[in-house]
């Protein structure tokens, strides 16, 4: 049986430093190391593309969820990179933006791993956040803080703790993981140490946990009486 897969934000840039797309493809080889799942944008440039080509490379299932309106456009570098459809790449075109975001977060059983990124990988990483808080689904969120990369968010985290906006036990919904030091953080194992946070990880229901079931059952009631 394989193991719960795991999504991964990143950017469709690869950055200014070489640290960053040497973590991308320690991230994809040791997922497809531990018989998980890849699931990801799509792109098949900037970290994305790194991260997707180590985990196929190494012998990993990957998943790519795609918008159709930038498949349409060719942004990004959507595509599969020729042999890979059929042998490791599942591509899945989603209609908008948000059921893109939903089909990745439906598929990533384990929770979300985070490589630095812009706008999108940041708001990607904040709503899966968010829905863990709300209950919607209880998956951890991993952010690789390469170079400090994270640590201002990190910082900012903390921030609205102390200032009574974010309750203290939710503080664990986002999992930031360091380069130890006297290591080079090009050098550093950050797949398998992505891993083993994402095991490690264990959810405290808070006080804004709902019940979102009510509104499933709400429109079942609704179709049988319009029925």
């Amino acid at each position: 049986m394989s193991k719960p897969a795991v999504c991964v934000f990143c950017a469709s840039s690869i950055g200014t430093r070489p640290a960053y797309l040497a973590a991308a493809s320690s991230v994809g080889k040791a997922i497809a190391a531990s018989g998980r799942k890849l699931v990801y944008g799509g792109g098949m440039k900037g970290l994305m593309g790194a991260t997707a080509h180590a985990c196929v490379e190494a012998g990993g299932q990957v998943v790519g969820v795609i918008p159709y309106a930038m498949v349409a456009s060719g942004g990004e570098g959507y595509g599969t990179i020729p042999g890979w459809e059929g042998n490791g790449m599942e591509v899945v075109v989603a209609k908008s933006m948000h059921e893109r975001k939903q089909t990745m977060a439906a598929r990533a059983e384990a929770g979300f791993i985070a490589l630095p990124g812009g706008f999108g990988t940041f708001e990607e990483v904040l709503e899966m956040i968010t829905w863990t808080q709300l209950g919607i689904h209880q998956k951890p969120v991993i952010l690789l803080n390469i170079f400090n990369f994270y640590s201002p968010l990190r910082q900012m985290i903390r921030d609205a703790v102390d200032s009574g906006f974010i309750p203290p036990n939710n503080i664990r919904l986002a999992v930031f993981v360091d380069c130890p030091e006297g290591i080079d953080p090009g050098d550093f194992d950050w797949g398998n140490a992505a891993l083993d946070a994402l095991e490690d990880w264990k959810h405290v229901k808070g006080p804004r946990n709902f019940d979102w079931t009510l509104q499933q059952k709400a429109e079942a009631v609704g179709e049988k009486l319009e029925g």
